[in-house]
């Protein structure tokens, strides 16, 4: 059985067994979420799932032995060594920022030759770099990260292996396998969620992986945009507004469209079926648009815009006739 078909069962049943060990409160050492005001859960639980995903990356990786960049590599570790601190004590958001920065600099060195220009260098510096803190603030709701990770990174694979690269979508399936076997235990009602450790780690995965595949011209700037604008346009557009609105953007809330949906009685079950459903369409949109020519690719991504725009827009309409107070 070749290592691509291997390498991802493993992935997926040692990092099931690491999140089960953890999750029967084996996790309670490590890092443990109180809920607060600002929460959507009301009980304690353990945020130690990231920890399961990461060994069961590495596990699955190790079959395959990938031949990234060490730079890649060093960036990698430091977006882990940070989150696993963030989780266990608590950081400063700027010591955090400051790190994924540094990563994200260390990551676009390791993806960009030189001659390419400073100012694509700054742009892969800072889209890995809010891609690591959007997929964080999106973990928020039972089995909404995992879920983005299981679905996300198989449109990854996918789109690699139908390109003819087979290494590239064993190491992302790796992935989409792990984030399943953990979403096994954080969908609603979780019994626990992966913390900066999983949620940072796969915002990093997903940026430098879709700028690798661009690289690699397996699929244009726009396909991990599209695979991942569920959560892309949810904590961008939040973003903008929270800056408008004049409030401390680097605070915890619940301001989030997806927290909204959770707030306005859906609940954590049907905003993950919601969604999923979402995260499927937009992953077959990007399939499909790899063989669209260009000008119906970009009558499909100004279609898929507007449809973003018209939800976000219910949701809006919705809040405000409830006269929800935002947190």
């Amino acid at each position: 059985m070749p290592h691509a078909v291997v390498a991802p069962l493993i992935a997926f049943l040692v990092s099931a067994g690491a999140v089960a060990w953890l999750a029967r409160g084996k996790g309670n050492d490590f890092a443990v979420d109180v809920p607060n005001e600002r929460s959507l859960h009301t009980r304690p639980v353990p945020r130690s799932g990231g920890f399961g995903i990461l060994i069961g990356i590495a596990t699955g990786w190790m079959t395959i032995q990938p031949t990234l960049p060490w730079s890649w590599w060093l960036a990698f570790g430091l977006i882990i060594a940070v989150s696993v601190a963030d989780d266990l004590r608590g950081l400063h958001v700027i010591v955090r920022f400051a790190t994924h920065l540094l990563a994200a600099a260390l990551a676009a060195s390791a993806l960009l030759a030189p001659a390419e220009g400073w100012w694509l260098y700054l742009l892969y510096v800072l889209a890995i770099g809010w891609m690591c803190n959007l997929y964080n603030f999106m973990d928020g709701s039972d089995g909404l990260a995992g879920g983005m990770g299981s679905i996300g990174f198989a449109a990854y694979a996918a789109a690699s292996w139908l390109a003819g690269n087979a290494s590239f979508a064993a190491l992302n399936l790796v992935i989409a396998l792990a984030c399943s076997s953990f979403l096994l235990f954080n969908f609603h009602p979780a019994k626990i969620f992966m913390g900066d450790t999983g949620s940072v780690s796969l915002g990093y995965l997903a940026a430098t992986f879709g700028l690798t595949g661009w690289q690699q011209e397996i699929w244009g700037w726009w396909f991990p945009i599209l695979v991942f604008s569920p959560f892309i346009a949810d904590a961008s557009v939040t973003l903008g507004r929270r800056l408008l609105s004049g409030v401390r953007i680097w605070e915890a809330h619940r301001d989030h469209y997806y927290q909204r949906l959770v707030r306005l009685g859906l609940g954590h079950r049907h905003t993950a079926f919601l969604e999923y459903a979402l995260m499927f369409a937009s992953s077959l949109c990007a399939l499909g648009g790899l063989f669209l020519e260009t000008s119906q690719r970009h009558f499909m991504l100004a279609t898929v815009a507007l449809i973003y725009a018209g939800f976000m827009a219910g949701i809006e309409i919705a809040w405000r006739s409830r006269g929800i107070r935002d947190v």
